[in-house]
């Protein structure tokens, strides 16, 4: 397929369109990661001795970032949940409905009564909220990447894609942000007691702002398209198979590799940016507030370099950014460790700086890499599954295995050498699939047994 061809397809608008459909999708993936990754930093310092018995301090950290975890093995029900209905009654309804699902579980968190007021109650309906949360996010990142990279002009897919990525270092930075400002005015005891449920409570009002904007936006051109030709092919009296049978019957190897891709930048992520927490605040006695600052600062930069990587790969390619990312972080993950062993504050930021920037590489260019592994029809059902599948197995275990590392053998590279192994699975996964970046997204509108870029594989 030649680029020519790769721009081919429907009149995708203005360019003010293009950066109100973003503004629409940054704001909401804004909104649930801010709402996510509140509750891995407050999993971390806060609910350990707010909803689990008071006992080994290490125990109940591990209870904690189980329930963390536990949002992971949710996700990917809401990717097929989500990823079904998105690909047939389109996307944005269902951005409505994830956007909605996660804020009313989040501020129910900041309500929820501790271990202390209702005993084991209070686990389990903090377990119950989680799942919500793990549900919403499922469905969000599939049909916020998607609505995008079906508006925008091909020829920077690549770009346009990767501001609903940079709302998730945004949503951390909100939620770190908020939460280093507020142990930093508390006395620790305040913070632990009830102001940490002010940051849960604020997502009230970034929900509504979210709604707003992203109810503004009109369903995107490409899936528009796609939905006529199913509607005529359905008056014809032809029946489209399920959107994730088509998935697995058609495109097993592209699931497999989205899963794959997922491995480096989903652990690595975690490891720099919650892990982080418990291994300085506990093994190495430094402060929640010292280890939030440093990650303030990393989340910064990241959020204005990955713009910059999908920019980049618009030119290059997503493959090889994607491969420097992945071996970047295998290889940083040893000088991470180093760092942060240093308790020198802007060391250990210069660590999750660099970390977050090598991250950028894979992240930038991902939300183009893996809508162009999938059909129109069958999209949303395709990214979320390879996406949100990969998370249970990468990022929503990598809290637990890390701690269990470092506790285990009582060392922080036994985690780096967990980063590295996880390298290599992404390293694999992408260097044996075909460059993407001038695939014709428009192409593929659902027809069963066709693949537009046949020739390209």
């Amino acid at each position: 397929m030649t680029r020519a061809e790769g721009n081919a397809g429907p009149d995708t608008g203005t360019g003010s369109n293009i950066v109100k459909v973003v503004a629409a999708s940054m704001a909401g993936t804004t909104v649930e990661w801010y709402d996510f990754f509140l509750y891995g930093v407050a999993a971390a310092l806060v609910f350990p001795a707010v909803f689990f018995p008071a006992s080994d301090p290490a125990v109940g950290t591990l209870a904690s970032l189980g329930t963390f975890a536990i949002g992971f093995v949710a996700r990917p029900v809401g990717g097929l949940v989500f990823g079904h209905f998105g690909d047939k009654i389109g996307r944005k309804k269902l951005l409505v409905l994830s956007l909605l699902m996660m804020g009313v579980a989040t501020f129910a968190i900041g309500l929820l009564p501790g271990y202390a007021t209702i005993g084991i109650w209070a686990p389990i309906l903090l377990v119950v909220l989680r799942l919500i949360q793990g549900f919403a996010l499922g469905g969000e990142w599939g049909g916020a990447v998607l609505i995008v990279s079906e508006h925008g002009d091909p020829a920077r897919r690549g770009y346009w894609a990767s501001w609903p990525q940079a709302g998730v270092p945004l949503g951390q930075l909100l939620a770190n942000g908020l939460l280093f400002l507020l142990a930093a005015v508390q006395t620790d005891e305040a913070f632990a007691a009830w102001g940490w449920r002010i940051a849960f409570l604020a997502s009230a009002l970034l929900v509504l702002i979210g709604l707003w904007i992203r109810l503004a936006v009109e369903e995107s051109p490409v899936f528009r398209e796609a939905q006529a030709q199913a509607e005529e092919r359905a008056a014809a009296g032809e029946k489209d198979s399920m959107p994730i049978l088509e998935v697995f019957r058609r495109y097993p190897r592209e699931v497999f590799t989205a899963m794959g891709a997922r491995f480096a930048e989903n652990v690595s992520y975690y490891i720099f940016t919650i892990v982080i927490s418990t291994y300085a605040t506990q093994r190495l006695g430094l402060s929640s507030r010292f280890v939030l600052g440093a990650v303030l600062i990393g989340a910064v930069v990241h959020l204005v370099t990955i713009p910059l990587w999908g920019a980049l790969s618009d030119r290059v390619g997503r493959r090889p950014l994607y491969l420097f990312g992945a071996a970047g972080v295998g290889i940083w993950a040893f000088a991470f460790i180093y760092l942060v062993d240093t308790r020198n504050f802007w060391l250990i930021a210069l660590a999750v700086v660099v970390g977050l920037v090598l991250h950028g590489a894979m992240y930038g260019p991902q939300a183009a890499f893996l809508s162009e592994l999938f059909g129109t029809k069958v999209r949303y059902s395709g990214v979320s599954i390879g996406y949100q599948l990969a998370s249970i197995l990468a990022g929503g275990i990598a809290p637990l295995v890390a701690v269990y590392l470092y506790t285990r053998f009582d060392s922080g590279y036994a985690v780096s050498v967990y980063v590295l192994v996880c390298s290599l699975v992404t390293i694999v996964a992408v260097a044996t699939y075909t460059e993407t970046r001038n695939r014709d997204l428009a192409a593929d509108t659902g027809i069963a047994g066709t693949k537009p870029w046949s020739t390209a594989r």
